[in-house]
């Protein structure tokens, strides 16, 4: 939440020369692009996880700076709230047992932060909305200590010129009002990066854009809202309000909100970065001076400081990245779809199916976006958001036709997206045992029908009907979560029962 970039505030005479700053990057990534200065392919993937802190009642931990100092490792960092950490993974080349190896290092790295959670009564828990969370517990004043984020906040708060208002309705309904962006904090996501060529940064983004709903569908981890339950995926609908700069009046006029799916396929990287200009106007500036084409002049790579914190202040939910690198500059598509968890295993598999299911849409000779309208891609992530493995998704018939049918997911997934995957990690030169492990959990999820957040409604749903009242039924649910989390073993495989 917020781009890890030096910023300030600004004035509302530093507009127009923002604006001007802005422009000059636009332009010197596209001198970059014209003259071929990025990186080659290396097939390059990285991972970043946002983290829940919990005590063992299930209860949420504000402790971030405890633990994190007591983690006293760079991989950890704070994320928005105080009961939020973010582990980053390092990035690992796309083939062979990268996806073993990853479980392994992420095993290894939580369990340590998870010891030290201990020593301040608290435990790290990977989940999309910690079920335990109340409205209370997202003011301001839980924010965590980084300048970066009281200064989002202060700028989000003044462009919206009023309080932000959640209403979200599904099972049940909440409604909340917030004098701060913190109610976003309880969204933990998942962050799966993929290095791409200017090239195929199209393809690539198209596809992503194109799975979104299946990868809800299948990983939903966030059924709860502050004690309710709504969505099966409430992340989305919570993020949109949470962060949403818009009076109602703009709203209705048709501007974008700041999260946002987007509204059309692209052909060209610039056409993200050109859209964060025409549409979104800065709320931070960089401390950083730079010209980034006096740079290019001189030889140099320009960091594109102004460009990068703007990019970082509209959360798409697959967003494009500039970054340089050992003095070279390259770009990534980041997905953010995801929720937290439940366990390493389900976060692994979640990304072989990703990374192998764009692989394969991204290379086949008729792909899917020429063949499934937009407007149907974005329906399919509302639907998935709501329904989870329920969902029933829209995609395109076989053959040349141009109609779409509606599937179950589970379906969809199994016959159809399965296989694709498949050969988009064999493509990667991923190992057989790897492929099949990962996507093995992703199957067995759609045959079982069970994610993270359907399990988490049969395990309240019980305790509820076993006596105890809202909190007590949220908290034991929450308590056993975190115990069968531990054990490692994916979620598909959880029982639903309220025993330690």
């Amino acid at each position: 939440m917020g781009e890890k970039v030096v910023a300030n505030g600004f004035g509302l005479a530093d507009r127009r020369r923002q604006r001007r700053n802005l422009q000059a990057c636009l332009e010197g990534l596209s001198r970059l692009m014209e003259e071929r200065r990025f990186d080659r392919p290396r097939n390059l993937m990285g991972l970043e996880i946002e983290l829940n802190l919990a005590g063992s009642d299930g209860m949420p931990r504000m402790l971030n700076a405890q633990v994190l100092e007591r983690i006293a490792s760079p991989d950890f960092q704070t994320e928005l709230g105080q009961f939020n950490l973010e582990v980053n993974v390092v990035p690992h080349r796309l083939s062979g047992r990268v996806f073993d190896q990853l479980e392994e290092e992420l095993r290894t790295g939580l369990s340590y932060a998870d010891r030290k959670a201990r020593e301040v009564t608290s435990r790290v828990v990977m989940i999309g909305i910690l079920p335990t969370l109340a409205a209370a517990d997202l003011g301001a004043a839980n924010l965590s200590g980084d300048d970066r984020y009281k200064l989002l906040d202060a700028h989000m708060l003044a462009a919206r010129g009023e309080d932000f208002h959640i209403d979200v309705k599904g099972v049940e309904r909440f409604t909340y009002t917030s004098g701060s962006i913190a109610p976003e904090a309880a969204c933990t996501s998942v962050q799966l990066h993929l290095q791409v060529t200017p090239g195929r940064f199209a393809a690539v983004w198209n596809a992503a854009q194109a799975v979104a709903g299946a990868q809800i569908a299948t990983g939903a981890n966030s059924p709860f809202l502050f004690g309710r339950e709504v969505w099966r995926e409430s992340r989305p609908p919570l993020f949109l309000q949470s962060t949403d700069v818009r009076q109602p009046e703009l709203a209705a006029q048709g501007v974008r909100p700041r999260n946002w799916f987007g509204e059309r396929w692209i052909t060209d990287v610039r056409e993200l970065f050109e859209e964060n200009l025409r549409y979104f106007p800065p709320l931070l500036a960089a401390a950083d001076e730079e010209d980034p084409l006096r740079v290019l002049e001189d030889g140099g790579i320009p960091q594109l400081h102004e460009l990068v914190l703007q990019n970082g202040t509209i959360y798409r939910w697959n967003r494009p990245v500039y970054a340089v690198a050992d003095g070279v500059p390259h770009l990534r598509v980041e997905n953010r779809v995801l929720p937290a968890g439940p366990t390493v295993a389900d976060v692994i598999a979640n990304a072989a199916f990703y990374y192998g299911l764009v692989r394969a849409l991204a290379e086949e000779p008729r792909p899917v976006w020429t063949r499934l309208p937009f407007a149907a891609a974005e329906e399919n992530f509302d639907a998935a958001c709501r329904h989870g493995i329920d969902a029933v998704l829209q995609w395109p018939r076989s053959g040349r036709s141009l109609a779409t049918v509606r599937i179950p997911a589970v379906t969809l997934v199994r016959d159809e997206l399965l296989p694709l995957a498949a050969a988009g990690l064999d493509a990667w030169g991923v190992e057989p045992a790897d492929r099949d492990r990962y996507l093995g959990i992703i199957e067995e999820r759609c045959r079982r029908r069970v994610n993270g957040a359907s399990w988490q409604v049969a395990a309240y749903r019980l305790a509820r009907e076993r006596g105890l009242d809202r909190e007590a039924a949220l908290a034991a649910m929450t308590s056993r979560y975190c115990a069968l989390a531990g054990s490692g073993e994916p979620v598909h495989a959880w029982p639903v029962d309220l025993a330690e």
